[in-house]
């Protein structure tokens, strides 16, 4: 399925209003159960610090983690970047919108970053699953960051992430360069960069899976096949919301054995 045309489409509806924006980055947190965890691990890792702090978001898309980080966190700086010239563009004149003079956004592709011992924190949000060359990627982290800094990554694992569960699967996203991350082995590419990884964790458990296909993949196929069930999408949700969100939040107080989503926490040592 080709997922960008999808976001593109409600990215755009919401470009030019930034009431409309704030609400569309609500809806995400809402709707998107890796958010839930995203957000988790920063609270865990970031409300103890005292000092300014400097965050590169690598990866913004839409700009709702930056602009959770500039609400909840009053001492981080925000760098953001993405390889979508257009997004960056939307990003950049949202946040001045609103006087967020803290964030800026840039034009980056994260396979040439040059930036050096710069960053106390690096955000990487369902990004490395895209990127062939992610061992050039986690290098280029590692030397972004001051020492002890850290890296947040968020990605799909190989137990079925991306929707795939054998050798004969497609991905559900075709824009994916790799289905998953076994733990393991993101373990050891971090590891061969220089970094300590402090935390992987399973998300998207047996109740996560199930809520991310009933409130996320089947109304995105059905998108796919026709633009025309934008408008059944209020009454399918007005159904689904009250089994998809219990289902969700069992999976957020649950420690997964397994899953299809990996939240991981590396330091540069």
């Amino acid at each position: 399925m080709q997922y960008d045309p999808i976001k593109k489409i409600f990215g755009n509806a919401a470009r030019n209003k930034p009431w409309l924006r704030i609400l569309f980055y609500k809806l995400l947190g809402v709707m998107f159960l890796r958010e839930w965890y995203v957000k988790r691990e920063l609270h865990r890792q970031l409300d103890n610090r005292r000092e300014p702090f400097t965050i590169y978001d690598a990866g913004s898309g839409f700009g709702q983690y930056s602009y959770f980080i500039a609400k909840q966190f009053p001492l981080a700086t925000i760098y953001s970047i993405d390889v979508k010239e257009e997004q960056i563009a939307d990003c950049n004149q949202f946040f001045r919108s609103i006087g967020f003079l803290r964030c800026s956004f840039a034009v980056e592709d994260l396979t040439q970053i040059q930036h050096k011992d710069k960053f106390d924190v690096i955000l990487s949000v369902d990004v490395m699953e895209h990127i062939p060359d992610d061992v050039g990627v986690f290098q280029n982290f590692y030397r972004a960051l001051k020492n002890n800094g850290q890296l947040f990554i968020n990605t799909p694992s190989n137990l079925g992430g991306s929707d795939v569960h054998s050798e004969d699967d497609r991905s559900f996203v075709e824009e994916h360069a790799r289905n998953g991350y076994g733990m393991e082995e993101i373990r050891s590419k971090l590891e061969a960069a220089g970094f300590r990884v402090e935390m992987i964790r399973y998300t998207y458990g047996h109740w996560g899976t199930f809520a991310w296909r009933l409130g996320i993949k089947f109304p995105l196929l059905l998108l796919n096949t026709s633009k025309g069930f934008f408008i059944l999408l209020p009454l399918y949700y007005i159904i689904v919301l009250p089994l998809v969100l219990p289902m969700m939040w069992l999976d957020y107080i649950t420690d997964n054995k397994t899953g299809t989503g990996l939240n991981v926490v590396a330091k540069k040592v």
